[in-house]
């Protein structure tokens, strides 16, 4: 072999998809411009859940659109982008609790994220306080299989089996009035992080996800992070973000405690915006693998 011939490194096999990566980034980048122009069926509510989330690009979940006016719009589409796995397990936790369990969903948005619980087989109510500031998309719910009603959270004037309390506002401890209605299984999905400009927690407060009655055991718990800057490392065209970590955490009352947490997820077709959350974070990985080996990407 000639000295002078450079080495490469042996890529691995979990590389392969990143061949396709030029013809990948073309189809992403040409629906992150079609949602961004609102072109995207996501932006017509009079269109089926199914067209609506079709081809929804990750970067949509991870950003708002351009155009959103913070003062008058929470999200555009949702505050975090969800996994498959995720609402798969807590539907698996819901069923086991009640023949046909009610979730009541407390912070619900435009209805995105309750929806695609609701798919997974469950009966699910959003609960949206007419005070709340609406999402860019006012409405983006599965109205086949999700319900979005308007009240107070300490006015709830219907039975249910789980309080999913998915974002709860900023600052805000929701978990008094939770356990007014003593749900079988609380269900958070919160952040830690605090906002570096105003100094306040981005979901909840520290006591809402702690304080809880004895008789309320953490039964499931995970967390997903979102690396920094993990689209634009990959493509320098989009925008750069802080790193973010999600918990997900189950509490089951007393008679609860002992129910199968985990989910059989083998073969769960993901959301198309999981596929390019996998791109990015395998691209992400091979750019640290290369560096490893010396080489300068």
């Amino acid at each position: 072999m000639d000295l002078f011939t450079p080495i490469k490194p042996e890529i691995p096999e979990e590389y392969e998809k990143l061949r396709d990566m030029e013809s990948f980034s073309e189809d992403m980048f040409n629906r992150i411009v079609e949602f961004q122009e609102k072109l995207h069926p996501g932006w017509n509510n009079a269109l089926p859940f199914d067209e609506r989330i079709k081809g929804l690009p990750l970067h949509a979940l991870v950003f708002s659109n351009p155009d959103r006016d913070p003062e008058k719009y929470g999200p555009t589409i949702a505050p975090y982008y969800p996994l498959r796995g995720e609402m798969r397990q807590i539907a698996h936790c819901a069923r086991q609790i009640a023949g046909d369990p009610v979730i009541c969903d407390l912070h619900p948005g435009n209805g995105f994220i309750g929806s695609l619980l609701a798919r997974e087989g469950v009966k699910v109510t959003g609960l949206r306080d007419p005070d709340a500031k609406p999402y860019q998309i006012a409405d983006f719910y599965d109205a086949g299989c999700y319900e979005m009603r308007s009240g107070k959270i300490n006015a709830i004037d219907f039975p249910f089996d789980v309080a999913f309390s998915s974002w709860m506002p900023s600052e805000i401890n929701c978990t008094p009035d939770i356990l007014r209605y003593h749900p079988k299984l609380i269900v958070y999905i919160h952040t830690d992080h605090v906002d570096e400009t105003s100094g306040r927690k981005q979901t909840g407060t520290t006591a809402a996800y702690t304080e809880l009655p004895k008789h309320y055991r953490l039964i499931g718990e995970w967390s997903i992070t979102r690396p920094k800057d993990f689209l634009n490392e990959i493509w320098a065209e989009l925008t750069p973000n802080i790193e973010e970590t999600r918990v997900v955490k189950i509490f089951a009352d007393e008679p609860y405690h002992d129910i199968n947490v985990n989910e059989n997820l083998d073969n769960v077709t993901p959301y198309s915006w999981e596929i390019e959350l996998d791109m990015a974070l395998t691209a992400l990985k091979a750019k640290i693998h290369l560096r490893e080996h010396g080489f300068p990407v």
